[in-house]
C-alpha cells in the first residue's frame, strides 16, 4: 500500500537526517562504483527502451532525453554524484545564532525537509541525480520514472538498491516505484511525503500540481528568450543565440523566442541589418527551422537589405510566424524572432509570454543590462550568455532535483540548498518566559547576535 510505503520513507528520513555527513557521503561513492560497473547493462537496457520507443513514435525530444549512451551523459551523470558527494554538508548549517539572554542562545539551523516524491519522464539520470542529492541533505525519496524508461529505470534501480545494501542508509531511505497507480495514492500522503517534485512535459507538471495537497516544486513549462539590444555585438549575438538553441534543443533552458530591437532593421542602420541577417544566417547553417514575424520577413525581402546575404528567399528553413508561435516550447530545432521597439517592450513581453525560466539580454550597455535583470521575472536573467547556462551541475551544485519557477523556498536550478528547510533551536540554563518583560515578568531580553564557525 502506498500509505506504508510513505510512511517507512518517513521513518527512513528521520534516522538518515542524524546520521554524519561521512557516512552519507560515503553512500554516495558506492552508489557511483555500482552504477559505473553496471554500465554495460544499464546501456543495453536503455537501448532497448529508444528501440521501443521509436518504435512507438514517441516525439522526438523525448527520444532525446532517453537516450542515457548520447556523449558523455552516463559519464556526467556518474561525475555529478561525486561532485554532490564532495560538497560540504548542508545539514545543521547555523545561518542565526542569537544571545537572548545570559545562558539563552537562539539558533537557526539547516535541516532537510523530509519525504521527496519525485515523478519523472524520460531521463534515467533523475536516479543518480536525486539519489544523490537526497542522501547528501539527509532526504528520503520516492521515485518514479515514466514507462518509455521502464527497463533502464529497473537496471538503475537494481544497481542503487545494491549498493544502498552496503551502507548505513536506512533501506527504505530510497525508494523506486514502477506504476502509475502508485503514484495516484502517493499523492494522497501529506501526513508522510513533505514535498512532490514532478520532471517532465508541462501536462504531467500540471496533472501532479492538480492532483495534490503536498506542496509541488517545479516548472510547467521553458520558454526562455534572448532580446538583441541595438548595440549588441554582432558576433557575440550569433554565438549566444546558436548555443542557447542548439547546444540540446530538448532542454527545458533552450531558447525558443528571440526579440530583436527594432532599429537594428533601420535602412539607416546597415549595421544594425548586418548582425540581423548573420543571426539568421547562422541558425539557418545550423539546420534550425526560423519562424519569423512579418516585419523580419518585409526586411529579408524588401531589398532595402544593405548587408550581404548567403540566405536564398524563399528558405525552406524560414517560414512565417503565427502569434502562438511566441507562446511555445518548441523543444526541438526551431525557434521564433519578433523585432521589439525598446527595452521596456522586451521586458513587457517575456513577462507576458515567457514561463519564467531562464531569459537573457545581449547589449555593451552596463544600465540597459542591470534593468533587462531587475525587470525580468525569472529564476534566471542572463546578461551576454547563453541560456543554457542555466542548470545545478554549471552552478557548481553538483547536480540538480530540477529547475523551479516558484517564488517561495526554492528558485531555478535546485541542489542540495534547495532541498533544505530550517528550524530554530533554543539552548537554555532553566529559563523561562514568565521572567521576562511581555509575560509577567522584568527581565529584558538582550538580543545580541554572536557568529558560529559553521566548520
Amino acid at each position: 500500500m502506498a500509505e506504508n510505503l510513505a510512511k517507512s520513507a518517513r521513518k527512513a528520513s528521520n534516522i538518515l537526517k542524524t546520521l554524519s555527513n561521512d557516512k552519507r557521503t560515503s553512500a554516495l561513492k558506492v552508489i557511483h562504483d555500482s552504477l559505473r560497473d553496471s554500465k554495460d547493462e544499464i546501456i543495453e537496457a536503455n537501448k532497448l527502451d529508444l528501440k521501443l520507443a521509436e518504435e512507438a513514435d514517441l516525439p522526438d525530444s523525448l527520444i532525446r532525453r532517453l537516450d542515457l549512451a548520447k556523449g558523455d551523459k552516463y559519464d556526467s551523470m556518474l561525475q555529478g554524484i561525486l561532485d554532490v558527494a564532495a560538497l560540504e554538508d548542508p545539514v545543521g548549517r547555523i545561518s542565526l545564532s542569537r544571545h537572548l539572554d545570559d545562558g539563552l542562545d537562539l539558533y537557526r539551523v539547516s535541516c532537510p525537509v523530509g519525504v521527496l516524491l519525485v515523478i519523472f519522464e524520460a531521463r534515467p539520470e533523475v536516479i543518480a541525480n536525486i539519489t544523490a542529492l537526497a542522501i547528501k541533505s539527509g532526504n528520503a525519496a520516492i521515485l518514479k520514472g515514466g514507462k518509455e524508461s521502464l527497463h533502464t529505470f529497473s537496471a538503475m534501480a537494481t544497481a542503487v538498491k545494491k549498493a544502498l545494501a552496503k551502507t548505513s542508509i536506512p533501506p527504505d531511505a530510497i525508494h523506486l516505484v514502477s506504476t502509475r497507480e502508485q503514484v495516484g495514492e502517493l499523492l494522497h500522503q501529506d501526513k508522510y511525503i513533505d514535498l512532490v517534485i514532478p520532471r517532465g512535459s508541462n501536462e504531467l507538471v500540471r496533472q501532479i500540481k492538480a492532483s495534490t495537497r503536498i506542496a509541488v516544486l517545479g516548472h510547467a513549462d521553458g520558454i526562455c528568450s534572448i532580446y538583441v539590444h541595438d548595440d549588441a555585438d554582432g558576433e557575440m549575438a550569433g554565438k549566444i543565440i546558436v548555443d542557447s538553441k542548439v547546444n540540446y534543443p530538448a532542454g527545458c533552458n533552450a531558447v525558443e523566442t528571440v526579440l530583436i530591437n527594432k532599429n537594428l532593421l533601420s535602412t539607416s542602420n546597415p549595421a544594425g541589418q548586418a548582425k540581423v541577417t548573420s543571426i539568421i544566417e547562422q541558425l539557418v547553417d545550423a539546420k534550425v527551422k526560423v519562424k519569423i514575424a512579418p516585419e523580419i520577413e518585409a526586411f529579408l525581402t524588401s531589398g532595402d537589405n544593405s548587408s550581404p546575404s548567403t540566405i536564398a528567399i524563399p528558405c525552406p528553413q524560414i517560414e512565417p510566424a503565427t502569434e502562438a508561435d511566441f507562446d511555445r516550447e518548441f523543444l526541438s530545432l526551431t525557434i521564433a524572432i519578433k523585432s521589439i521597439t525598446d527595452i521596456d517592450e522586451a521586458i513587457a513581453h517575456i513577462n507576458e509570454h515567457g514561463s519564467h525560466h531562464t531569459d537573457a539580454i545581449i547589449t555593451a550597455s552596463k544600465d540597459k543590462a542591470e534593468k533587462f535583470l531587475k525587470g525580468v521575472d525569472s529564476a534566471g536573467v542572463f546578461w551576454n550568455a547563453s541560456t543554457r547556462f542555466a542548470d545545478g551541475f554549471r552552478f557548481g551544485f553538483g547536480t540538480e532535483v530540477g529547475v523551479s519557477t516558484n517564488k517561495l523556498h526554492a528558485r531555478g536550478p535546485v541542489g542540495l540548498e534547495g532541498l533544505m528547510s530550517y528550524q530554530y533551536q533554543i539552548k537554555g540554563s532553566g529559563q523561562i518566559v514568565g521572567d521576562y518583560a511581555g509575560s509577567g515578568g522584568s527581565k529584558r531580553y538582550l538580543h545580541q547576535d554572536f557568529t558560529v564557525d559553521n566548520n
